[in-house]
């Protein structure tokens, strides 16, 4: 019977071959398309048994007529005249550079797998090495990179199937991402060939968490955390210290199996909505020894391929695993706050909300206030932050163990323990950010306007007591404080409430910046009581008094306050009231307008 089944199999593939040798070309073939799907211009179709049951495990054939694929039946349900595998529970590899070899240098691979049988796959696997020549570093040319589809939508990597590569930062409007970066989703990812890493059950983004909590299909928050790998060095010493002695010489990247980079990110207005799909507001950011996830196991029972095609792959390792280590998105949290040993801490907030980033809002580097552009040594020295618009905040001893708290002086959230920060002004988000730019067809820059001249407001801890103390404004752009206020010269208090920012979930954090948004709105509303008290009109200001959103209430709340605060500044000093502008003063920073009426 089995004798009689492979002459059936070779048969059809005799067949196979005869009929697709004259394949008609396929419609959406380069042209100006969306090139969704792998292409069905396939020739030269072969199959293989390779458990010997009478149907194919292995179909072989060559794309447009010039490139070698397999696909690989790990769910056993191809059958004689397929074209191509499923993505449910199948193997693809590509000879992307037609060398005869698969799952190699500079070749393609994808792994769908479908792990609770339900026809759909919940994970999928990207293997998209780079060049044999890229040794000891990341090859930022190359991906290792899952997929979990944890909401179940079906929607994973993008591939642009016209090259035959990955593409992540595709998008329809401003952030509607063809990446599976909305709703409920996590990856694990290396930028390296697998053939240069070490453990593949490891990852450098491992993982990327992607949280849809009012399941309306968008993110509200987000987490990223870092196990940073060790490479081969020149040094032979440094390579006995980090293990790389008793590795293969052909393994250049060893993973430390420590969380060494946590930063969470959060949408906390909840304005993300169609035409405005990614909105995150914070991002916090713990670095330092951080923790060890060795004990995240998880064991998947479909992920390993079928052993007998492992014979096609340059590396099958990958094929061979069926455990993956990191923290899920249940403990991802959690492990940040309870386990992690931090000695640095950031936040950044956009302040001007133009950031339509997927991955979070970027961090501002604790450098140089002025200098602007990627890699020049200023806050903005960080490629994918924003130019301007936004307010970072340096804890750089990690004193105030990433915690929060809220400042009578503008009635913000700041981070505790911050030495010191800073706010590039951007006040109508002329210097756009959206998406970011940087990567894929929009290489090399940032695709905002960079500008050169901006109002700056710099904070300091000058008491060193975890709470912002002093305030210097450089609001003409010459890159010269012309204002300096401090709150103890002032007599007021710099100490505030400690929010533990460990207890708080995102609905806290939407909660809390509710009740920030509400508390600057309604300061602002008791400075044009006081501004009517001292008939200060008001009128020229009509645009701040009307906001429609929680954002602007934030937003228009504090330009309106800080608007009146100046205006009725400048007429006392005009007559010569040193008096009332103490009393002002005083008013302002401490988040008071009640103290001028007494």
């Amino acid at each position: 019977m089995k004798r009689i089944a492979l002459i059936a199999l070779v048969l059809a593939t005799i067949q196979a071959v005869a009929q697709e040798k004259s394949a008609v070309p396929y419609w959406n073939s380069k042209t100006q398309l969306i090139p969704w799907r792998f292409e069905p211009q396939i020739t030269n179709i072969t199959y293989e048994d390779l458990d010997k049951d009478g149907d194919p495990d292995v179909l072989k054939a060559m794309l447009n007529g010039k490139i070698p694929v397999i696909w690989i039946d790990d769910n056993d349900n191809m059958k004689v005249g397929d074209k191509e595998g499923d993505t449910v529970d199948d193997c693809l590899l590509i000879d992307k550079n037609i060398d005869g070899i698969f799952a190699g240098p500079l070749d393609f691979s994808i792994d769908w797998t479908d792990e609770n049988n339900d026809g759909k796959a919940d994970i999928q696997l990207i293997v998209n090495n780079g060049s044999a020549k890229k040794r000891n570093f990341f090859d930022w040319q190359a991906d290792f990179m899952y997929i979990m589809d944890d909401d179940k939508d079906q929607i994973m990597h993008y591939v642009d199937w016209n090259k035959i590569a990955m593409e992540a930062w595709e998008h329809i409007g401003h952030a509607n991402f063809f990446y599976d970066y909305h709703g409920n989703s996590t990856f694990l990812k290396m930028h390296g060939s697998s053939f240069r890493i070490d453990d593949l059950r490891y990852n450098w983004e491992n993982p990327f968490i992607f949280y849809d909590f009012d399941k309306d299909g968008l993110s509200e928050m987000a987490i990223r955390l870092l196990d940073i790998p060790v490479f081969r060095d020149s040094s032979e010493a440094k390579n006995i210290a980090n293990g790389f002695d008793k590795l293969d010489k052909e393994i250049d990247a060893k993973y430390s199996r420590m969380i060494t980079y946590a930063a969470p990110t959060w949408d906390l207005d909840n304005d993300n909505a169609p035409g405005n799909e990614f909105d995150f507001d914070m991002s916090l950011l713990l670095k330092g020894k951080g923790f060890s996830y060795t004990d995240q196991a998880h064991t998947f029972k479909k992920l390993k391929g079928i052993p007998e095609a492992n014979k096609y792959f340059f590396d099958k390792r990958w094929r061979e695993i069926d455990t993956l280590f990191y923290p899920d998105r249940y403990v991802a949290y959690d492990m940040i706050f309870k386990k992690g040993d931090w000695q640095e801490a950031r936040l950044v907030f956009d302040e001007d909300d133009d950031c339509n980033r997927w991955e979070r809002v970027e961090f501002y580097d604790p450098l140089d206030l002025f200098k602007t552009g990627g890699g020049k040594g200023g806050l903005d020295n960080n490629l994918q932050a924003d130019v301007i618009g936004d307010r970072g905040e340096f804890d750089m001893d990690n004193s105030g163990k990433g915690n929060l708290y809220i400042a009578a002086f503008d009635g913000r959230i700041h981070l505790h323990g911050a030495e010191w920060g800073a706010w590039r002004i951007d006040q109508n988000a002329f210097s756009f950010q959206g998406f970011g730019g940087i990567y894929d067809r929009w290489r090399p820059g940032r695709m905002q306007k960079n500008i050169d001249v901006f109002a700056t407001v710099k904070y300091t801890d000058a008491d060193n007591n975890g709470f912002i103390d002093v305030i210097e404004y450089d609001l003409d752009g010459d890159q010269k404080f012309e204002d300096k206020v401090s709150l103890k010269a002032l007599g007021i208090d710099d100490k505030q409430a400690v929010i533990n920012s460990a207890e708080l979930n995102h609905k806290g954090l939407q909660k809390l910046f509710n009740q920030v948004a509400n508390n600057i709105w309604n300061k602002a509303l008791a400075a044009l009581e006081v501004a009517k008290k001292h008939n200060l009109n008001t009128d020229w200001y009509a645009f701040y008094k009307k906001p429609n959103s929680v954002n602007e209430k934030y937003q228009y709340g504090y330009w309106l306050g800080f608007y009146i605060y100046q205006d009725l500044r400048h007429a006392a000093k005009a007559a010569n009231n040193t008096t009332l502008v103490s009393q002002l003063d005083k008013a302002y920073y401490s988040g008071n307008w009640a103290l001028l009426n007494k």
